[in-house]
């Protein structure tokens, strides 16, 4: 059975009514940036003429600004200008729903209705369901995937998202936005900042999420970006993945695992997944998502900042910690 099809066309993308609600969608909360407002003094003039040049199939996309952020570990982030960004979004809007309903259930990043406390939480049913509520042994095989933004295969994504889309000239749109990006690798890598990279990790990783579910029968097998856990009874069994993961990454999408980050470990032992230590009965905070926490905690100390840290502190077992950040709203 070959795959479902997107029915949108080009014009549905490009249109001046979809490029103004994407424009939109993409101001907001940005209105005192200078760039942003620089589009803004002239908006009908800019969408009319990002349209045009579109319809005229003229578009060409502009560089990149990059800059470093450390969110936990350095990287990279490379700011596309306004105009360009406001063509991810009008892109997003259109592609974002049919990928979504291809991708399997427990892949969580970047998609709505999941995130990480879904999958923290997905992460604990199943523990519970191996384990049959904690009376018997559950290992976990965790990995990542090495330098994956900067290791996606441009060629190989095209390829995937041909599969999907039959309307050429919004493949020949993708493209521009795709090959827009030059990781110092010739056709390699996507940039951490556009809202497409998002979509299109997915798209790409989706591959991978079908050959661990359909292939592999991993049915506990959660993914979040470039993080991945496979939970079983049977640590032979999950021994067994790895060279079948790696030989399928490698062959397939050209990506590999991080060798230093893969390891098959009891539950109780302690599984560091998504900033958490998950135990049989419980969750902490991994002491570097803490630190992290406690430093952006003083950069940004509003009450905004401190209650959506009382949130995440709310899906594990840290009293302590809320206390004391309660006592630390109470001085200000």
């Amino acid at each position: 059975m070959g795959k479902i099809q997107l029915s949108h066309n080009y014009k549905d993308i490009i249109s001046t009514e979809n490029l103004l609600i994407a424009w939109r969608e993409f101001a907001r909360g940005k209105k005192d940036k200078a760039d942003v407002q620089e589009f803004s003094a002239q908006l009908f003039d800019n969408i009319i003429s990002l349209h045009n040049d579109l319809a005229q199939f003229a578009y060409q996309h502009g560089d990149y600004q990059s800059f470093n952020i450390s969110d936990p570990k350095p990287r990279i982030i490379h700011k596309a200008r306004v105009r360009d960004r406001v063509l991810h979004h009008a892109i997003y809007r259109k592609l974002y729903p049919f990928f979504d309903r291809t991708f399997t259930a427990d892949s969580f990043s970047c998609r709505l209705g999941k995130g990480t406390h879904k999958a923290l939480n997905r992460f604990r049913a199943m523990a519970y369901k191996i384990s049959q509520n904690n009376t018997r042994t559950c290992w976990v095989l965790k990995c990542d995937i090495r330098k994956f933004f900067a290791s996606i295969d441009q060629v190989i994504l095209q390829r995937i998202l041909a599969a999907y889309i039959p309307n050429q000239d919004i493949l020949w749109l993708l493209e521009q936005v795709i090959a827009s990006f030059n990781s110092g690798t010739l056709n390699k890598g996507l940039p951490l900042g556009n809202l497409t990279s998002q979509l299109f990790c997915n798209v790409y990783m989706n591959e991978f999420d079908k050959f661990m579910k359909h292939k592999l029968k991993a049915e506990h097998y959660i993914r979040y970006a470039d993080d991945f856990v496979i939970l079983s009874e049977d640590k032979i069994w999950l021994t067994g993945l790895v060279p079948q993961v790696s030989k399928f990454l490698q062959n397939q999408l050209k990506l590999n695992l991080h060798q230093d980050k893969v390891f098959i470990k009891t539950l109780a032992s302690g599984i560091d997944f998504l900033g958490w230590v998950h135990f049989p009965n419980h969750r902490v905070l991994r002491t570097a998502t803490k630190r992290r926490m406690f430093r952006r905690w003083h950069e940004h100390a509003i009450e905004q900042t401190r209650q959506s840290y009382l949130g995440l502190l709310r899906h594990g077992d840290t009293y302590e910690l809320r206390e004391l950040i309660r006592a630390t709203l109470a001085k200000f």
